[in-house]
């Protein structure tokens, strides 16, 4: 391998270290290739997204029959604290008696609930009702909001929805759309309706004046999460960045500070290049509180750009079950991890003439054919700016002639100035004989 200049000494020395033989680099635990502690997952949670994730990871866990009943015994346990029969009927279904008597059908607590919402539904339909004949905007506020948790608590999202809605037009102060927006953005969240969310997230911001910084650190996570949804994972990342340490356990209804971290640390690592990475992510103060609280994160972010990438890519591949039984970040594990994979093949590359295939493929624990098979890809997009020695394997860097670019650029700019010249001359000359004037007499 050859360096461009006498300064990648260092560097060569670095990334021969990165080759997985060096003892330094093996001294830390990598522990997240544990199983995932379910118990401890869903304590982060609360609410209607603790269900659902516990349910995701029942329905993903692949053949891990004894992961998908714990995950199936602790949603049952938790959808019994609530009011969501359909739900129940639904868990009760998937556990389909295999974890005795004591998780089965139990339809006097279902009949209990149903009849319990129907008395409460008729209440709160005369008491709207009520309102409405007086006409007291605030009442009439209130009423449609206690319909919208009635329905969120029953599981009628649809409907929910529509009478959080409903009180826009009731709202007399910016507290009130504030209450409106969040509600709005925590159905549209569980629907999967991202739009919504992106939609309701720009109408908050909109009433800065009533926003605590709670409430904004929210916000930047309902946005960060409908800009993931959308694959626009820089704009995600950025999201994630400027959440705020307030957040702390506040918004464990939709996400948890450690998701944060996740989401926003993946994301940047697949979009940001090195300076972009350094001042906003590792240098992030209000970020690394976040990190902190996921070490293998942290640690492969630092990994990444220190060019230890054999650690780096260990660390991913080690997370990578757990993550794909994230309900948010499931579907786009594959694709960040491509993208992650595809810079680290790059950022190798960059400050070389030469790479031996050889050394390289060690360093990313991968074979000489699968690795010649990721550079032609990324030559084939123009990632990569370099050709393929395979008999010798040897990949050489394709190296513009500066010399020749500067005489090109300073051709171009001269270009650029005789026209510009040219048609400021032609513009006073005609200006100076008023051969506008005469052309418009004419006519």
């Amino acid at each position: 391998m050859e360096g461009d200049d006498e300064t990648s000494g260092p560097m060569i020395d670095e990334i021969y270290a990165n080759g997985g033989d060096d003892e330094k680099r093996n001294h830390r635990l990598i522990i997240s290739g544990d199983q995932l502690d379910i118990e401890a997952y869903a304590s982060l949670y609360t609410g209607r997204t603790k269900i659902m994730r516990l349910l995701f990871i029942a329905d993903h866990c692949g053949n891990n029959s004894t992961m998908q009943l714990e995950a199936l015994r602790m949603a049952y346990d938790e959808i019994k604290k609530g009011e969501n029969t359909q739900l129940f009927r639904e868990v009760v279904s998937k556990i389909d008696g295999r974890l005795g008597p004591n998780y089965g059908m139990d339809l006097a607590w279902c009949e209990t609930v149903d009849r319990r919402a129907e008395q409460k539904k008729e209440k709160l339909e005369n008491e709207l009702n009520a309102y409405r004949t007086n006409l007291i905007k605030e009442s009439i506020r209130m009423g449609y909001n206690d319909f919208g948790d009635f329905y969120y608590a029953h599981g009628q999202l649809g409907d929910a929805f529509k009478n959080y809605v409903r009180t826009r037009d009731y709202c007399t102060t910016s507290k009130h759309i504030i209450h409106m927006c969040m509600s709005a953005i925590l159905v549209s969240i569980e629907l999967g309706q991202f739009t919504h969310v992106t939609s309701y997230v720009s109408k908050a911001e909109q009433t800065p004046e009533a926003l605590d910084q709670i409430t904004v650190a929210k916000l930047r996570c309902a946005a960060g999460l409908a800009n993931l949804e959308a694959k626009k994972y820089k704009l995600a990342a950025r999201k994630f960045l400027e959440t705020g340490p307030e957040l702390g356990s506040h918004y464990n209804e939709v996400i948890a500070a450690q998701d944060v971290a996740t989401y926003g640390g993946l994301c940047a690592l697949a979009t940001f290049d090195r300076s972009e990475l350094k001042n906003k992510v590792i240098d992030n103060v209000n970020f690394r509180n976040f990190l902190e609280l996921v070490p293998e994160v942290r640690e492969l972010i630092n990994d990444f750009y220190s060019s230890h990438y054999a650690s780096c890519l260990e660390y991913l591949g080690n997370l990578k079950a757990n993550l794909l039984l994230d309900v948010h970040l499931h579907d786009h594990v594959e694709t960040l991890y491509d993208q992650i994979r595809h810079k680290a093949l790059i950022q190798y590359t960059h400050p070389f003439v030469s790479v031996d295939l050889n050394m390289m493929a060690k360093a990313f624990k991968t074979t000489v054919v699968g690795l010649e098979k990721e550079l032609e890809a990324l030559i084939t997009d123009n990632q990569i700016q370099a050709r393929i020695d395979s008999h010798n394997k040897i990949l050489y860097a394709r190296h513009a002639d500066q010399r020749n670019a500067t005489f090109q650029r300073v051709l171009e700019t001269g270009r650029d100035f005789d026209r510009d010249v040219r048609s400021m001359l032609l513009r006073s000359n005609l200006i100076k004989y008023e051969y506008n004037h005469r052309a418009s007499r004419k006519l």
